[in-house]
């Protein structure tokens, strides 16, 4: 697999989607998936297939007789981020997918505004959505992507196998503000 046939396979609705539900929502059958995203299990079984060729799902082996039962595989940190500008198709790939990654966040961020008085003080305490203002260099917002991945690999880890843990998914986005937006006399 490379990383650009990885991106033009997930460069669809119904496959970015899929692997979305299996990232957040774990392991799950083609039938599952398809109630869950609202259409046909045949669909979404071709899809699948289609991710896994790629890398980006596997089969658990879990399943019984056409019952498969699929996870997400974990993505290359670089995806989409490789030394070679992308051809014009892979480029329209990147910007689609990440046009549908944003819609697709957004969805997550109005669902968790719209369910969160359901949920314990505690969760509604930590979850949400803020903002942190930061000035660095280029190679500054390289290191702090590389820490902040630090931290939620062990995070990851030390959640596993514990009864009280819930899956929290842990957006980042590090957008640099255009010159006339930085600031004061060096002021973030």
């Amino acid at each position: 697999m490379t990383e650009r046939s990885a991106l033009r396979t997930l460069a669809h609705p119904l496959r970015s989607r899929l692997l979305a539900e299996l990232r957040v929502h774990g392991h799950a059958t083609a039938t599952e998936l398809a109630q869950a995203l609202d259409t046909h299990t045949g669909a979404t079984s071709y899809h699948l297939r289609k991710l896994a060729e790629v890398g980006l799902v596997e089969d658990t082996g879990t399943g019984t007789g056409r019952r498969r039962v699929w996870r997400a595989l974990d993505l290359a940190p670089a995806m989409g981020q490789e030394d070679e500008p992308l051809d014009e198709d892979d480029a329209q790939a990147a910007d689609w997918l990440a046009l549908d990654y944003l819609a697709y966040f957004g969805d997550q961020a109005r669902s968790w505004l719209l369910r969160k008085d359901d949920e314990h003080p505690a969760w509604r305490e930590t979850c949400g959505l803020e903002d942190h203002m930061v000035q660095v260099t280029a190679e500054q917002a390289t290191a702090l992507r590389a820490e902040l991945l630090e931290v939620l690999e062990r995070y990851r880890r030390v959640g596993q196998g514990n009864p009280q843990a819930r899956r929290v998914v842990v957006y980042t986005c590090a957008l640099p503000l255009p010159p006339s937006v930085t600031g004061r006399a060096g002021q973030p």
